[in-house]
């Protein structure tokens, strides 16, 4: 049976087998009224920057309250590959749907984009609004994928932003993927594997323009195409990071 996940700061984490930890408030009530451990049951706490660390519960409290010590403490690495999506903003509850499943997936940066056809047209208030709920959407999901490493969600970005990504990505000996249906390469010719690091880049429901694309393979991305139907925003990612698990050593 897969012992119950649940989250920690770093500096709670930042302990010795044999030391005590607590959970409080939302983790704790999580813990104590909603998955009812008691005394002597195993549970799994990780901060979400690398550590897990394995504990037996010792006491629990109140609603909210529960004391375990630690049996075992694992520091796992980042992935050697880093993937960033840039996700042209989808409308409605796709967003956090595809925040949802590209975190599953395995994706390590996510990063808005504000695309020419991208519906939603965010003011700096509902961009920075909208950019915790995403992370918040990540930080749960990792918790229910038992991720090591939340995925960092990125300020919204524009077509000159996404353009520098791709260029320094380019120097740094990565490779940019533009996911599109018209696109003659297949993705699984790029040399993903051989990689310093990955961009994939999705369009909105409407397409990328011309101009964007020109844009972003001047820059040193490469249009590609994933089969022979046409996935809608929300998906894309997801679909893009299962075949990379297969086509690097991330899987």
């Amino acid at each position: 049976m897969t012992l119950p996940y649940f989250r920690a700061t770093p500096a709670q984490l930042a302990i010795n087998v044999g030391d005590v930890i607590e959970l409080t408030g939302d983790e704790g009530r999580h813990a104590v009224t909603v998955k009812r451990l008691r005394v002597d049951e195993q549970l799994v706490v990780g901060d979400g920057q690398g550590t897990i660390a394995t504990c037996t519960v010792t006491e629990t409290s109140g609603k909210d309250t529960l004391r375990a010590v630690v049996n075992k403490v694992k520091k796992k690495s980042a992935p050697k590959i880093p993937i960033t999506i840039v996700q042209a903003i989808p409308k409605g509850e796709r967003a956090e749907l595809s925040v949802d499943l590209n975190t599953q997936a395995g994706v390590d940066v996510i990063i808005p984009w504000r695309s020419e056809r991208t519906i939603p047209r965010w003011n700096d208030a509902k961009a920075k609004k909208s950019r915790e709920k995403w992370q918040k959407t990540a930080v749960e999901a990792s918790k229910q994928s038992r991720r090591a490493w939340d995925p960092v969600v990125e300020p919204v970005a524009k077509l000159k932003d996404i353009v520098k990504l791709v260029k320094k990505t380019r120097e740094n000996n990565g490779v940019t993927a533009i996911l599109h249906e018209s696109a003659r390469i297949s993705f699984s010719r790029l040399p993903f594997s051989r990689a310093h690091s990955i961009v994939l880049v999705i369009g909105p429901e409407g397409g990328l323009t011309p101009e964007e694309i020109e844009a972003l393979e001047e820059a040193g991305g490469q249009a590609v195409v994933m089969g022979d139907t046409v996935l809608r925003t929300a998906s894309a990612g997801v679909v893009a990071l299962g075949a990379l698990g297969v086509l690097t050593d991330r899987w």
